[in-house]
This record gives C-alpha cells, structure tokens and sequence, in this order.
C-alpha cells in the first residue's frame, strides 16, 4: 500500500491511543513527515523490534506492537498449552505495551506471564526458563535515548531468538493485517480470566539467589561504592545483591535513583558514554567513593569508574571489566578447586583479543562468536545440550555485556555487578585497585587498546547510504587503511576469509561485517549495527606501551573514517 493511503488508513482506525490521534493530524501537511512513519514496517530482526516511539508502520507503538506478537502467537499456535513471558522496563510507554502484548497472547489463548512492575531485561530471561515457558517478550530499547523503545524476542531456553526462529516469526507477521487479523482481550479480562497472570516474588526471589550462586567471595573490605540505575529498572535487584553479598557502604545518585523514561539527566543512556556517568562521577567526588557503577535502563550492561592512586576516576572500556573479569574468575576458581576441567570463555569477534592471552595463561578454551550475546547465549546452550554447562565459566562482550553463569541465557548487569564490587573488594584487600591490577595485567599481556567509532545515518536514505557502502568495500576491499598494508580480510556475509591469498570457509553464520587484518596485527572491522541506524568500526591493537598503543589507535581512527568515504 502507497504511503499516503497508509496515513489516510491510520488516521480512520488508529483511535486508541490519543497521542498517535494527535501525531497524526499534527503531520497531515508534512510530506517528508508521513514518508518516513510509513515507507516501511518497522523491521523484525532477531533481536525483535526497535524504532522511534510515534504514529505509524516505521514507528513503535501499540498496534505495530500488537502485529508482532499476532506473529509470534501464530507462531506458537502449534505448540501445546503455549505460553509466554513478559517484562519491562522504564522507557515512555513500555508499561503500555507490554500489557498489549499480553492481551494479544491471552486473545490467542497464550497463557501470557507478566511482571507486575519494571525488571531488569535479564530476569526475563530467568523467567522463561523457570517457568518453563516457550518464548519471552521484554520491552525495552536498551541505552537507546528517551525517543526510542523496543521489543525483544526470547526463546524457549531463555535467549534471544536464533536466526531461523527470527525467520519463522517473521514470515508469521508479514501475514497479519495490522488492523484486521490481531485477536486480543482487554488486560483487565485477562487477568481475571487468568490466562494473564502476574509473575510471582518468589521467582525474583529465585533470580536473585542464582545470580548469587555464581559470586566467589563475599565483600569484606570497606568499599565504598556509588551506584546509578540510569533512571532505569537496576536499582532494586542490583542493590539486593550487593546487600546479599556484605556491601553496606553504597550511595545512589538520587537524579537518576528512580525508573524515569525521559532520562532527563542523561539524554543517552548508555554506561559506554562519560557523559552518562557525569552526575555519578560528581557524587563520587563528594562521598570519596572508590568505585563508580552505572547500569542502563534495562539492567544488563554495566559501566565502572575507578578512583586511582592520585585520586583520580579512570573509566573502564567493556573489554577492559571483561578481561579483569575473566582474569579474576579464573584466578579465583583456582585457588578455590573450583575450576571445571576443560574450561570455557566465549567472546565476540569484536571484542579484544587480549582475552585470548589472559585464557591462554589458565588453560581456558576460548570461543568466537558474532556480535551479539545471543551467540553467547547459544555457545551456553550447545554445551547444555551436552550436559558440559559447567564447562562455561565466562562471557562477555566489548559492549559492557557480562555473564559468569548458565541460569539465564542474556548478558546480565546484577550478575557483574555483584563480580566486579566483590572483585574490587578482593584486590582491595590486597592493597591494590582495579587500576593497578590492570596495568599488571598490560605490563604481562601487552597494551591492548580497542575504540569503537560509530556514524549515524537516519531516515530512509540513511539506510540507502549504509547499504551503499558495506556494498562498496565488499566488492572493492581496500588494499592499505591509513599507510597500513591490509595483509588478511574476512567477509563473515560470504563466509570467506583470505590470509596471505589463501582462501578459506568461516563457519560461522553469515552476517554484514567486514574484517581487515593490518601488517602490525592491528586490526578493523566494520558492521552495521543491529539496534540503531548506525555504521560501527572497531579498532584494535596491541603494543609495547600504553602511549604506543593510543599513538596507534589514532592513526587507525584516521585510516577507519577515510574507508568509509
């Protein structure tokens, strides 16, 4: 259907939300406006949904929410007495839309299972597994800003949908009329015909006591730590754990304390950016905290500062936390006979690969995967499935994304939170903060650095330019990035990999990055990313001293914008 015909249909049948009543008759004289709400369905990938908040088919809102889970009950519908997990987050409306997602489950006589107040992303991960449930659902857009929500899709084993669930869904969807084909009940009915039913304490009881079970040592020393849930759903089950585990010397930053969806004192969310962190950094200043810890809105990534020897704070990357991580887990597990034979770590291909020495140093198998913590996610459940989950030890991801255990299936910023203040507290004990067991850490492994750069490209011809050049450098790779000699390349969407002019397969699934491998084994990769309309490229070395590797990440910045021409 044309766009304008689309509008003309909204604006006869969208009634039940009146701030999409109001959006649309505020635009009925902007061309540019109306093409960019409905030049397209929001698209379905595997992480499910995410787009703008607002009227029309390139928007998210209750009935392009109610036409995804029309699909996913359809796709369910084969299944016996199916049934589906819910949470939540803070952002505008998610409250909303997860009630629509329930009344369409319960319309379709789904049992829909919903958490009666905002959780943390991975507790709904726990959920569908403990409740035995066939699929999950979690509003939420992540770090995304204020004008952003989103709608994860989970499978039966608690982890985001595979690529062939992502498929089936999908085909299910592009089946039903918005307006048409969408069976539902009012919540109210469905709760009290009770096929809506709200999740019960106790399953946030048995959330918080698997994530305990992977803690190694309780808080003896007295860490004084401030923390920020970033106006998101951390607060209550982060500040529970660090409770549980002996932390009793913890301030909140009270402008971000409480879920707040506007974000009104970090306009982007996300712990990878310092400005995010300014009010928490300002407050550790004032209560002389040693350690700094921001979750974003849905609580399953986590960002640190650390107060340092001149009482300074020095902000921590994601591979960074990741590789004291997997350093202290090991170390650890170790020294307390804990250590499973054969041990595991997984990682993505983007993350650093200092990860591999620190692994290497313990006798730990390290595995790649693509980006994104599903794959994670899958490598726990391929080991499940041969009843070795006890083999995995550790995931992470360069995105601030952590999980030490196999009880849930997604990153999870209470479990990390939990592993970095008791890992604080143990070097502490020690005499040492995480800045100085780092720099040891460098000193042994050499100075790695890694930087993401990214670049925007909004609207319809955004996604045009995007397309353009990921087409470009596939079919024409650059020979030298900056003054560096591309010596090896990997094209993971054609499964293809050159080292020295010989060729060979990748076994991974196929997926839009682009990898080029430098003389001095520096190392660029480039994708598209899978939440926003953005081209990533990450950037990574490794040198002798630290003012030699950031010496070398500015001449690969230089050398990433000018490929991107």
């Amino acid at each position: 259907m044309e766009v304008t015909k689309l509008y003309e249909l909204w604006t006869t049948r969208a009634k039940e939300d009146n701030d999409l009543i109001v959006e649309l008759e505020d635009i009925k004289n902007d061309t540019e406006g109306i093409f960019d709400r409905f030049y397209r369905e929001l698209e379905f990938g595997t992480g499910g949904l995410r787009g703008v908040i607002g009227a029309g088919t390139n928007r998210m809102n209750i009935y392009t929410v109610r036409k995804a889970t029309q699909g996913l009950a359809n796709y369910l519908k084969d299944k016996k007495n199916p049934s589906v997990a819910i949470a939540y987050d803070s952002r505008i409306k998610s409250d909303l839309f997860a009630k629509n997602v329930a009344a369409v489950l319960a319309g379709n006589g789904v049992k829909a299972y919903i958490y009666p107040e905002l959780m943390p992303t991975p507790a709904l991960s726990f959920a569908v597994r403990h409740l035995r449930c066939d699929a999950g659902i979690c509003v939420t857009a992540s770090h995304n800003p204020a004008k952003y929500n989103g709608y994860k899709v989970y499978g039966e084993d608690g982890c985001q949908i595979t690529l062939d669930m992502a498929n089936e869904v999908l085909e299910q969807i592009n089946t039903v009329d918005t307006f048409e084909d969408v069976k539902l009940v009012s919540f109210e009915e469905g709760i009290s015909s009770g096929i809506i039913e709200y999740i019960k304490e106790d399953v946030v009881d048995a959330f918080i006591q698997a994530v305990k079970t992977q803690s190694l040592n309780t808080v003896k020393s007295n860490l004084n730590v401030v923390y920020t849930p970033l106006n998101g759903t951390g607060r209550r089950c982060v500040l529970r754990i660090l409770d549980e585990i002996g932390v009793d010397n913890i301030t909140v930053v009270p402008e971000q304390e409480n879920p707040d969806g506007n974000f009104p004192t970090c306009p982007y969310p996300n712990p990878e950016k310092k400005e995010a962190l300014q009010l928490g950094l300002e407050l550790c200043k004032k209560v002389n905290g040693d350690i700094l810890l921001a979750t974003d809105p849905d609580c399953d990534r986590v960002g640190i500062a650390v107060k340092n020897s001149k009482g300074e704070y020095r902000l921590f990357t994601g591979n960074e936390v990741g590789v004291l991580l997997l350093d202290y887990i090991a170390q650890v597990r170790i020294l307390k006979h804990t250590m499973p034979k054969n041990p595991i770590a997984v990682k993505t291909i983007v993350t650093t690969d200092m990860a591999d020495e620190v692994a290497k140093e313990y006798g730990i198998e390290i595995i790649n995967t693509l980006t994104g913590f599903k794959f994670i996610g899958e490598q726990i459940g391929i080991l499940e499935s041969k009843k070795e989950e006890e083999r995995y030890i550790f995931g992470f991801e360069e995105s601030y994304g952590y999980l030490s255990g196999s009880y849930v299936r997604d990153k999870d910023a209470v479990d990390a939170s939990m592993l970095i203040i008791e890992m604080a507290s143990y070097y502490l004990e020690k005499g040492m903060t995480l800045v100085d067991k780092l720099q040891e850490l460098y000193e042994r492994f050499g100075y790695y650095q890694n930087h993401l750069l990214d670049f925007a490209f909004e609207g319809a011809k955004g996604m045009e330019e995007m397309e353009a050049i990921m087409k470009n450098l596939r079919e024409n790779p650059p020979a030298a990035i900056g003054t560096s000699k591309v010596t090896g390349r990997s094209d993971y969407g054609t499964s293809l990999k050159i080292e020295e002019g010989k060729e060979e397969s990748i076994t991974l699934p196929k997926s839009n990055v682009l990898e080029y491998r430098l003389e001095d084994k520096s190392k660029v990769i480039i994708r598209p990313s899978g939440t926003e309309p953005k081209i990533k490229i990450y950037l990574s070395t490794c040198k002798n001293s630290q003012e030699q590797a950031e010496n070398r990440i500015e001449e690969l910045e230089q050398g990433g914008k000018g490929i991107l021409k």
